[in-house]
């Protein structure tokens, strides 16, 4: 391990701004009388994503069930919320562990570590698109429909690899860095150690495409270069770096609640019967210490805290026994959680697949998810050709239809919009989109809602 990354540097508090084309680094806030204010930094980059209009969209946004009818079942919100719970419990564990370890430098404190975690947590899935997983699918399946290459003819391949794989990660990242609150000039402006917390997959779509997943978009590609300088991440090829330390936090807490609280959401849909849930936690939670509580979905919660619990614990203390490797960037496995206390691990796994053949498929989710398919086509139909037509040849050449198309898109397009950047501001239109405004506007389009 002749290299590693470092405490004093991947905590940093520095934020970047974008101004004519450059990035420039940005100090600590301080209040009007030159002393530090009362929020921490990280304090500052919560603030910002809770009253983003990005956080505020998921709450109409499918976390499993596509617009679902039962009002206790998680959305992207509620979901975001209790990851960023867990993560926080996660950070501020770990934190302490740091700093018994002698690990942690001043003057960051333990929970300036669980207030990082907790701010990716937020974060996570700021750039999910309508209809979930499905949502992704949908949108890279249009772009890589063979018909339809000669509208990517014009660009290179890594802007190629990024309009035909919408990622959820790298949309996020393009999110907090490019689209909300200073737009066009370091988006939310975050600092660096809370941008490198969020980013599960620090690499860009041609790096490794057999993955499908990654993180950076060529568009934010050089702001990330700067965030990743600063964070002291090691690098392993021109577009690609080993993870963040913490990030592992932020993906264990999004493991831990989609694992069980997904089967929680299914209790209560009568999916899965609360029997099936009990037997499932029992390696982790005494049935005896909860079977008195009468209530079937307090009972289900009661299941789900203490199993939570026990894992905040157990990954917290299987992250400080990889704690060198982590900062070597040599997790010696692919997650925390396949590292953690085989009990731990078997009963996630056992969750995950409980989810994967009972809830996943079934019906009610299986016959919106095939609705989203023709339902995004038809908003892609009608965006993307007439933004090809106007970056190839000019506002000149649009018919009276196509301009009408574009004014769809609640930010106008500029007259020289690059192909690369209009259709990147499609994906950000229909990315953005709650799962009832999706469904909504391809059926006004399509002249059905007409009637």
């Amino acid at each position: 391990m002749s290299e590693r990354m470092h405490w004093s540097t991947l905590l940093s508090a520095t934020r970047f701004k974008v101004r004519d084309g450059g990035l420039r680094a940005m100090p600590a806030a301080v209040s009007e009388d030159g002393s530090a204010g009362l929020r921490s930094e990280f304090h500052i980059d919560h603030d910002r994503i809770v009253f983003s209009s990005a956080f505020r969209r998921l709450g109409r946004k499918t976390q499993v069930h596509p617009l679902a009818r039962n009002d206790h079942t998680h959305n992207r919100l509620t979901h975001s919320i209790e990851v960023a719970s867990v993560g926080r419990s996660l950070g501020n564990r770990v934190g302490a562990m740091l700093r018994a370890g002698g690990h942690l430098p001043e003057p960051y404190t333990p929970y300036d570590i669980g207030s990082t975690v907790q701010v990716a947590c937020l974060a996570h899935d700021l750039g999910n698109p309508p209809f979930g997983h499905t949502g992704e699918y949908a949108l890279r399946d249009w772009f890589r429909e063979p018909s339809r290459a000669a509208l990517l003819a014009q660009l290179s391949a890594g802007q190629r690899a990024d309009i035909q794989t919408y990622e959820g990660n790298a949309h996020g990242l393009r999110q907090v860095c490019s689209l909300e609150m200073y737009s066009g000039e370091g988006g939310m402006r975050l600092t660096a150690a809370s941008l490198g917390t969020l980013v599960k997959y620090p690499w860009t779509a041609q790096t490794f495409p057999d993955k499908g997943k990654f993180n950076i978009y060529q568009a934010e590609l050089a702001y990330f270069d700067a965030v990743a300088e600063e964070l002291g991440l090691l690098r392993r090829s021109a577009e690609c770096w080993v993870r963040h330390p913490l990030s592992y936090l932020m993906e264990a807490a999004d493991d831990i609640c989609y694992a069980i609280v997904d089967l929680e959401d299914a209790v209560e849909m009568e999916i899965l019967d609360l029997v099936e849930l009990q037997r499932l936690l029992a390696p982790i939670v005494d049935p005896d210490k909860v079977w008195q509580i009468r209530d079937p979905r307090q009972y289900a919660a009661a299941l789900r805290g203490t199993m939570v619990g026990r894992c905040v614990k157990d990954l917290a203390d299987t992250f400080m026994r990889h704690h060198d490797a982590l900062l070597a960037g040599e997790l010696p496995m692919h997650d925390l959680i396949a590292g953690a206390s085989p009990e731990i691990r078997d009963t996630l796994a056992a969750s995950k697949q409980l989810a994967s053949e009972k809830v996943y498929r079934h019906r009610s989710k299986v016959v919106t998810e095939v609705a989203a398919y023709p339902c995004l086509a038809v908003i892609l139909d009608t965006l993307v050709p007439t933004v090809h037509a106007l970056c190839t040849q000019g506002p000149d050449a649009l018919s009276h239809r196509q301009r009408t198309q574009l004014a769809l898109l609640e930010v106008p397009l500029p007259e020289a919009v690059s192909l690369y950047e209009g259709y990147l501001r499609v994906l950000d239109f229909v990315g953005s989109m709650t799962d009832n405004h999706a469904a909504r506007l391809a059926r006004e389009i399509s002249g059905i809602g007409l009637i």
